[in-house]
């Protein structure tokens, strides 16, 4: 039986593309959610991994904190095709979604307590791992309710919402860790925002039914061979695929050791206080540029350019850093990078889910696109960590870097001409 305080899934062919356009409110819900997962994750990521890193192991924080991130990001590179593909077959009266939401954010809250208390850096890995493990199954069935529910000829704009909610996420989280005073209360403040953001979409998601008569029959075979696509029979998939891989390991070589960068490279007295106001002026160039480029994109029906550009101007972000390790070089770097990641953000989703191979899959495919986004930051510690080793004055270190991380993504943003089914 339906809660009464819950709306019901609404009854149409789950694999049918949507006509109908997505509401304001349903926009809003979504987008909250998306915040709250982002809180979860990017609080953590931002200041208390760094902080907890550093008091766990002094004299080798980097290399803890790339093994705490780099497992975590390993969990979810598995997590998130796996519980999309669950959710792909969930028939619940619900919805196929939503079951995954709820548990996926209440999970994701009770792993950031276990964080708050963990004691040493072997619990701090496990309640990572847990928290990357569930936030991103609640993400995968989030990001498969767009294609679900939104119409191709909107999904620029809904994407560029969806852009500002990870920024956003950033910046509570963000602000959160960094003034509510301790690692612990941080760890915990984001766990009750988590749940209180996603509470909204919970109560009327919307969400569409999966009778079991659209259920395809099951075979394990077929199961595990379907988290491989096969880029020669979907190639436009695989490059965009590739492309985004490529420009979120720039992003995540260049964001990994930013509260470091600041430390030691930059020499600021408060680098956590400073790494907020840097993520503001981020946040606050994304947020518009993501918006108006979203729509800009639907309205011109094109989004490689769009992707094109983005890369270029993140690119010269990089090299700002590079070449100017100074708090106005970062300030300005903050500005360039969040004004192309923006453009990047909205229009790339909204690119992908229009090369998606078969409209049955949504959610397990779109888990394989993410992999794309979470495999970088196993990857990331693996780059950066060796290149800041090599040179003894860190400022060096930091210049070749940013360098390293503006080449890769600008190569990332040519691939996507090789795309061929999408202007």
């Amino acid at each position: 039986m339906t809660s009464p305080h819950v709306t019901p899934p609404l009854v149409r062919d789950p694999h049918a593309d949507p006509v109908e356009r997505a509401s304001g409110g349903w926009i809003a819900r979504v987008s909250l959610t998306c915040i709250a997962i982002w809180i979860g994750m990017y609080g953590p990521i931002q200041v208390l991994l760094g902080l907890q890193a550093a008091r766990f192991s002094p004299d080798h924080k980097e290399l803890t904190l790339g093994i705490v991130t780099g497992a975590g990001a390993a969990v979810s590179t598995i997590a998130t095709p796996l519980f999309g593909a669950l959710s792909d077959r969930t028939t619940f009266r619900m919805g196929r979604r939503l079951p995954w939401v709820v548990g996926g954010t209440i999970g994701g809250a009770a792993s950031l307590v276990l964080l708050a208390y963990a004691p040493g850096v072997g619990v701090m890995i496990l309640g990572w791992c847990l928290v990357q493990a569930f936030l991103h199954a609640a993400m995968a069935a989030v990001l498969a309710a767009i294609p679900d529910q939104v119409p191709v000829d909107q999904r620029g704009a809904v994407s560029g919402w969806f852009g500002v909610t990870q920024t956003l996420g950033v910046v509570v989280g963000t602000g959160v860790a960094a003034t509510v005073g301790g690692i612990r209360a941080g760890y915990i403040a984001c766990a009750a925002l988590l749940l209180v953001f996603a509470l909204p979409y919970v109560l009327r998601s919307n969400d569409i039914h999966l009778p079991r008569t659209h259920l395809r029959a099951f075979s394990w075979r077929e199961f595990a061979r379907g988290f491989w696509i096969d880029p020669r029979q979907h190639p436009d998939f695989g490059w965009a695929w590739l492309t985004r891989f490529i420009i979120n390991l720039s992003n995540a070589i260049g964001l990994l050791y930013l509260l470091y960068f600041l430390t030691d490279a930059v020499g600021r007295a408060d680098p956590p206080g400073d790494l907020f106001v840097l993520t503001l002026i981020y946040a606050g160039c994304l947020i518009v540029t993501a918006v108006v480029f979203g729509v800009l994109s639907d309205r011109v029906g094109r989004r490689k350019i769009f992707v094109i550009a983005s890369g270029f101007v993140m690119c010269v972000a990089g090299f700002t850093l590079a070449f100017s390790p100074t708090w106005t070089g970062a300030l300005v770097g903050a500005v360039l990078l969040g004004s192309g990641f923006g453009v990047y953000t909205a229009v790339d989703f909204a690119l992908i889910t229009q090369v998606l191979p078969v409209a049955t899959d949504r959610a397990k495919d779109l888990g394989v696109v993410t992999i794309a986004a979470s495999l970088p930051a196993v990857l990331a510690p693996v780059v950066a960590a060796p290149i800041i080793a090599a040179f003894a004055d860190k400022s060096t270190g930091y210049r070749v870097l940013y360098l390293v991380a503006s080449l890769i993504g600008l190569v990332g943003a040519s691939l996507v001409t090789r795309i061929r089914s999408v202007r």
